[in-house]
């Protein structure tokens, strides 16, 4: 005796199986005839150089999508800095203001100072 549960599977199995079964009888009469059009070889360099200038136009807009939306106005929290002196190191102070403040001034990903510099490899 076989559950509903196994049933409804053995069902779908079977149906999947019939399924790709035709699929693969049909691909073995999709050869061409004889004096039938075949296909051309692809041009390896021109379809990387297509997919590279799509790539391009897709990607070119998201380096430059402006990331504070309240950029240069007073409402702007990454207008605000702060910087931090190590004490008795003879360190640099080191600040937020080289992260923050290219956002601040309504600029992108690509003016960041470390993903520019990776953007910059992305085509676009």
């Amino acid at each position: 005796m076989v559950s509903k549960k196994s049933g409804a599977g053995l069902a779908a199995a079977l149906g999947a199986a019939m399924l790709l079964g035709g699929a693969g009888a049909g691909a073995a009469h999709a050869a061409p005839a004889e004096g039938g059009a075949a296909l051309a070889k692809t041009d390896v360099n021109q379809a990387l150089g297509g997919t590279t200038t799509g790539l391009g136009y897709a990607v070119a807009p998201v380096k430059d999508l402006r990331l504070d939306p309240w950029a240069n106005s007073s409402a702007d929290v990454l207008n605000n800095g702060a910087t931090v002196q190590p004490e008795n190191s003879g360190l640099p102070p080191v600040g937020t203001d080289l992260l923050t403040g290219p956002l601040s001034a309504g600029g992108g990903p690509r003016d960041l100072p470390l993903v520019g510099g990776l953007l910059g490899a992305l085509p676009g």
